[in-house]
């Protein structure tokens, strides 16, 4: 019986060591998926993605491994630290007291083309609510990315009509369903603008130059490439399809993480030789721990991080574990607050920001 239990402890403990170590190598894989370029090993993304469910668990194994008094405990705490300085890229405790009143508001918002609203909205109903509430946020920049119209309407009639005072720079594809892509509204003086079309593929950016103040911003309005997965399509493959569902699914995901280190390259390329500060904004369907975050921010603050407060999570679909949209702005603006209200009009969450000029 002794013999018995002793084999029963040591598996045991064999059995506890490995998964810790299993967690603590996912852990430092997902810190340093930020520095790897997916387009030459795309699991790494994999890896920033768990970040989050990975990080539970392992505290979870580091307080058991506590009450078990394992040998393991330490390298448990060795593989969390670093996480306490990259758990406010998801959540903020306490937004910062304002040191003065905001100049510059900024909305970026992914509106999902009109087509997920939440009381059977069709687009044209959804797509006027959607414009009377970004009206009532009194922004000085809106940026929206998947925007659609039908083809029997007039764009530059549409924005005039429910955006007064703003000046609307847009680019869409045109096709049988109607016209779909990025929208720039700026009630400040637009100086030049221009588009960035990424190579195979149907995203694109925006560039915008804004006169501020007292300076001028371009502002990058991006749509950078989505894994393209239906999580209902999903769903109801599981069962009957599932092999067929997995390849589809795997293909997929490597295409839209191989295809948007190439199109964030584009945006750097256009950024360092832009002559004017860049706010670069938009839906990145990327987490914040990835390479094209940390790509995007080089010389530029993330607004949710600095001045965000609660869950950033900015995808309403598993929620709070999915924020793929960000205001990365320069170091000349300050900010006073970033807020991801839970409106329902898309499946995406918009972020809204404020600023002063610093200089």
């Amino acid at each position: 019986m002794a013999e018995v239990k002793k084999r029963h402890g040591w598996f045991s403990r064999l059995t506890f060591g490995t998964v810790s170590l299993a967690l603590g190598g996912l852990l430092a894989l997902s810190y340093v998926s930020v520095l790897v370029n997916p387009a030459k090993a795309w699991f790494f993304t994999i890896f920033g993605l768990l970040f989050i469910p990975v990080l539970v668990l392992t505290v979870l194994f580091f307080i058991w491994a506590l009450f078990r008094r394992s040998r393991m405990t330490g390298f448990l705490l060795v593989m969390i630290l670093p996480a306490i300085f990259l758990i406010g890229k998801y959540y903020q405790y306490k937004a910062p007291e304002p040191e003065r009143e905001p100049t510059l508001k900024v909305v970026s918002y992914n509106v999902g083309l009109f087509a997920h609203g939440n009381m059977g909205d069709k687009r044209l109903v959804l797509a006027d609510s959607v414009a009377a509430y970004l009206r009532g946020l009194d922004a000085d920049v809106i940026c929206l990315q998947e925007f659609h119209l039908p083809n029997t309407l007039n764009m530059d009639a549409w924005f005039r009509d429910r955006f007064p005072g703003y000046h609307a720079e847009y680019y869409v594809l045109t096709g049988e369903s109607g016209h779909a892509g990025n929208v720039t509204l700026s009630r400040r003086p637009v100086l030049y603008k221009g588009k960035l079309d990424f190579e195979k593929s149907t995203n694109l950016a925006l560039h915008t130059d804004i006169q501020l103040d007292s300076t001028v911003l371009r502002f990058y309005n991006c749509h950078f490439e989505s894994y393209n997965i239906s999580l209902s399509g999903l769903v109801k493959s599981i069962g009957r399809h599932t092999d067929e569902m997995v390849e589809d699914t795997g293909r997929k995901m490597r295409r839209g993480i191989t295809q948007r280190p190439r199109q964030v390259e584009e945006v750097m390329k256009d950024v360092d030789e832009c002559p004017v500060r860049s706010v670069v904004l938009g839906d990145f369907n990327d987490n914040p721990l990835s390479y094209t975050v940390y790509r995007l921010s080089r010389g530029r603050k993330d607004s949710f991080v600095q001045a965000g407060k609660g869950f950033g999570a900015t995808f309403r679909h598993l929620w709070p574990l999915l924020r793929i949209d960000y205001i990365l702005y320069p170091r000349d603006l300050h900010a006073v607050r970033c807020e991801v209200p839970k409106v329902k009009y898309s499946d995406h969450y918009p972020v809204i920001s404020t600023y002063y000029e610093t200089r």
